[in-house]
């Protein structure tokens, strides 16, 4: 049986692959995404998908994952990234929240220290 934390390490395998898909698969119709800085949150499917045909633009130039582990199972998974960029050779961290409705995500947030990341482009 596939747990809550298994659906989203397929989704970060899929974002590895670019393959929007799969990842849009795990998500309800009406789910919202929360992007670093709390204060922008786009709605549907459609907002989202739009997000990531353009990832390029979204994260800072040279974004790596470079470690990557999930905590939780049922209704709420955190995914805890360090990352690095061209700007943040050393390296940081930050969370994903992911939300679910059943098997699929209803709500996915980013928390993220916004000075760090704003200073990261």
């Amino acid at each position: 049986m596939t747990n809550n934390a298994d659906i989203v390490q397929r989704g970060w395998e899929a974002v590895a692959q670019g393959d929007w898909d799969t990842l849009i698969a795990d998500y309800t119709e009406d789910m919202i995404f929360v992007v670093p800085g709390q204060n922008d949150v786009h709605e549907g499917k459609a907002a989202f998908r739009s997000i990531l045909e353009n990832l390029g633009e979204a994260l800072p130039p040279g974004f790596e994952i470079t470690s990557l582990r999930n905590i939780g199972s049922d209704d709420e998974v955190v995914s805890i990234l360090e990352w690095t960029s061209d700007k943040v050779p050393d390296g940081s961290q930050l969370a994903v929240l992911f939300k679910f409705t059943g098997d699929k995500v209803h709500e996915e947030r980013w928390f993220v220290d916004t000075e760090q990341w704003k200073a990261a482009f």
